[in-house]
């Protein structure tokens, strides 16, 4: 793992981290916050997915997390958002919802996508295992959090591997891509037409079919573009209610789905994440 960038903030500092991935056969490179004082004893950790578009830098530059984080002694990892390179494709068409900048946190099944993107396997294994290996983190206080396309993702990580992540929220979230037209392109071209095969990508379908969290966060712009197209939060709480899981969902009244919005309420989200990480 090569250190390619460090900067002072807030008393700690800002890292971006480049290193080769066997999951996603190419080179990758991810951000990491070191609070003041990381090194000397096990430190909570996030990790943070951001959305359609962004690299691990759209996090770091614009969402305002380090000056919080660093009073709260949280180290927070922000990985890209799909594997990068030459040989790495991309949609044919050029489109930003499917190829680089959209790996949608899936493991590919469908030629020629299967070789490199395999984003799951990449956050939920490799990432975290380079992570504690390297990094001053405790891996018993991880939470995860994300936005869009991210949140999507932190919702169903965390609902694949409970008891991993000890906190989960999200901003404006994909709460079912199979009910969307960015998830439905995503998954069709990544997993392909079975449709059965879609549900582990879904966090309202893996509530359906009994994953469970101990309660989570969800803000919503009501503002945002995107809301009744794409994200869909009805569906979240509607399938929430169905079955008694413990969901916050705040609904926030003129914010839209930028990072304007995401750092508006950065730091409901660290704090609510540090209560619950210790």
């Amino acid at each position: 793992m090569e250190l390619k960038s460090a900067a002072r903030s807030f008393g700690g500092e800002q890292h971006i981290y480049r290193h080769a991935s066997e999951a996603l056969s190419c080179q990758m490179q991810f951000g990491a916050y070191l609070p003041p004082g990381a090194g000397d004893k096990k430190t909570p950790a996030l990790i943070w997915l951001s959305g359609l578009t962004c690299t691990e830098e759209n996090f770091i530059v614009k969402a305002g997390a380090q000056r919080l984080a660093a009073e709260l002694g949280l180290v927070i990892i922000a990985p890209d958002t799909s594997p990068r390179g030459e040989d790495v494709p991309d949609d044919p068409e050029g489109a930003y919802d499917f190829g680089l900048g959209a790996g949608f946190y899936v493991n590919a099944a469908q030629h020629p996508w299967s070789k490199h993107y395999h984003m799951r396997r990449y956050i939920e294994e490799e990432l975290l295992a380079l992570a504690a290996a390297h990094l001053p983190i405790d891996e018993d206080r991880l939470g995860i959090f994300g936005h869009s396309m991210g949140g999507h993702g932190a919702l169903t990580i965390a609902l694949r591997n409970p008891g991993r992540f000890k906190s989960v929220s999200a901003f404006a979230p994909i709460v079912s891509p199979i009910n969307c037209p960015w998830g439905r392109k995503a998954l069709t071209g990544y997993i392909g037409e079975d449709e059965s095969q879609w549900r582990e990508y879904d966090a309202c379908a893996l509530i359906e079919d009994g994953a469970r969290l101990p309660e989570f966060l969800v803000d919503q712009g009501l503002g945002d573009n995107f809301l009744a197209e794409q994200l869909k939060p009805e569906l979240l709480e509607a399938a929430c209610e169905r079955v008694g899981q413990p969901l916050t969902l705040r609904r926030q009244e003129g914010y839209d789905h930028s990072y304007y919005f995401i750092a508006s309420f950065m730091d409901d989200h660290l704090t609510w994440h540090a209560e619950r990480l210790g």
